[in-house]
């Protein structure tokens, strides 16, 4: 199963605006980024992505769940190559994993968060998840 990383400053959309959500999810509008927006199209149902706090906090704080694959965002203009998929919050990390966390964890140095810092929507490895779930105290 892929993994993700996306990221929202939490005073636009925060981990618990994600849980109010509930099993209905909510659209991850507003990427204007063509990488980012091409890992979006890669994500599939069923997919898992870490929800990290950007800006002032810079921590991972949960896990959200692919539930619908890419389509239009409704929030772009229309004809443009923007798209969503919409995602549901499964379960916050015991222990929210901080970018200090991150970079200080060996195994981690590689990760698309330290390497490609600005971007929204990322990539992460299965050895990365399984160290990062270890690291907020949760089964990945």
């Amino acid at each position: 199963m892929p993994y993700w990383l996306v990221k929202s400053e939490p005073s636009t959309w925060s981990w618990d605006d994600q849980v109010k959500r509930g099993d209905e999810g909510e659209p991850w509008t507003g990427v204007r980024n063509h990488t980012a927006k091409l890992n979006l199209m890669k994500m599939k149902t069923g997919d898992r992505a870490f929800f990290y706090h950007s800006v002032d906090e810079k921590r991972i704080v949960g896990i959200a769940e692919i539930l619908r694959e890419h389509y239009p965002d409704p929030t772009a203009e229309p004809g443009s190559p923007w798209v969503v998929v919409d995602l549901k919050a499964v379960a916050p990390l015991k222990t929210p994993v901080t970018l200090a966390d991150i970079k200080a964890e060996k195994s981690l140095a590689d990760m698309a968060l330290l390497k490609q810092s600005r971007l929204s929507v990322q990539p992460v490895t299965a050895a990365e998840w399984k160290t990062i779930c270890k690291m907020g105290g949760v089964k990945g």
